[in-house]
């Protein structure tokens, strides 16, 4: 018998299937995940420093997957989307300002948990709100083609938010310098990897081998991006639990807003399912990952800032796990389907 016929009969190997069923079970594997880094955390702090530093490894690696998946030809017709681009624009720059100033009153604390909370609320997330998007059915690579302008918006606009919410003297404490290597790491150098192995799949079978491969480890990528993050972040959260336990309704609370809000907006804007649901989590996921730089960069005075923004991010992954299983429903579809960019071939 031929080795192919052998390889026929025996099915698909233990890797393939391992592959399929994290696939089929992909909440329950990131829930899974954060238990997991939870424990690891609470149970060995020691590890949380070294973790802390491959956050943005696994979280570049994460997206460099997921970019590889949306043709840049697709991008080009994304970013043409005028009404879509507006509509995720409008309630990520005029709409959460607002539920933010409306929230302030609810903050406990001083300053530095004031300003904690501005930083990670007002600016919108650009990593894994792509993948958390794509897993609900919603348009990815729109939001891909939108990452641009959100990432230049928030640096622009959100001086100008602190400077209105908090006055200049708080305002002239934060460096923008984390957001644009945050931009050059996160999106700028894995969107161009991701380019030019597309460009190289066209001509050579390596490139179509490295595209097969990092597409069937997006599950595992992220279960080991929540679990670096939670297991990195949980320990600072623990020396603080008295804030947490009062910034957490405030969190909770602004997630739901923005969850109607963006239902609300995705009608307003008559948008398809896809974008629709895509604007949602535009709305309720923050650039937490991004701005907790700028806050463990910020002076003496403000240590409890990046305990506040690590807290922000523990509530919203449980809060976007929960949001790919409800979201279908909050932004139904006549015929249910992934909303998928044109084909490579």
């Amino acid at each position: 018998m031929s080795g192919k016929v052998r390889a026929t009969g025996a099915g698909p190997g233990p890797t393939v299937r391992l592959v399929a069923w994290a696939d089929h079970h992909q909440i329950g594997v990131y829930l899974l995940a954060l238990a997991a880094g939870a424990v690891l955390g609470l149970v060995v702090p020691g590890t949380a420093p070294p973790l802390e530093h491959a956050i943005e490894p696994v979280l570049a690696a994460l997206l460099f997957a997921t970019f590889l998946q949306v043709p840049f030809t697709a991008l080009t017709r994304a970013f043409r989307d005028a009404r879509f681009l507006a509509v995720v624009l409008v309630v990520d720059f005029a709409v959460v300002p607002l539920v933010v100033w409306a929230l302030m009153p609810l903050v406990p604390g001083g300053q530095a948990v004031l300003l904690g909370v501005l930083l990670v609320l007002l600016t919108p997330c650009v990593d894994y709100v792509i993948v958390f998007s794509g897993l609900a059915g919603g348009s990815s690579y729109r939001l891909l083609a939108a990452t641009p302008l959100l990432m230049l918006a928030q640096l622009l606009l959100l001086p100008l938010y602190l400077l209105v919410l908090l006055g200049p003297e708080v305002a002239d404490v934060v460096d923008p310098g984390p957001f644009v290597r945050a931009f050059t790491v996160l999106i700028a150098i894995p969107l161009l990897l991701a380019l030019a192995t597309e460009l190289l799949a066209r001509r050579h079978r390596a490139g179509v081998t490295v595209t097969e491969v990092m597409t069937s480890l997006m599950v595992p990528l992220l279960a080991v991006t929540l679990l670096v993050v939670v297991a990195s972040q949980v320990p600072a959260v623990r020396g603080a639990m008295g804030t947490v336990a009062q910034v957490v309704p405030v969190f909770a609370l602004f997630a739901l807003v923005m969850v109607g809000v963006g239902v609300a907006a995705a009608r307003a804007g008559h948008l398809d399912p896809a974008g629709g649901r895509a604007v949602v989590f535009s709305g309720v996921t923050r650039n937490s990952l991004v701005v907790l730089p700028l806050a463990l960069a910020l002076p003496a005075g403000f240590e409890l800032t990046p305990v506040v923004v690590v807290t922000q991010t523990l509530v919203e992954l449980v809060a976007m796990l929960a949001l790919v299983r409800l979201s279908p429903r909050l932004v139904p579809a006549h015929h249910e389907r992934r909303d998928r960019p044109p084909s490579r071939r």
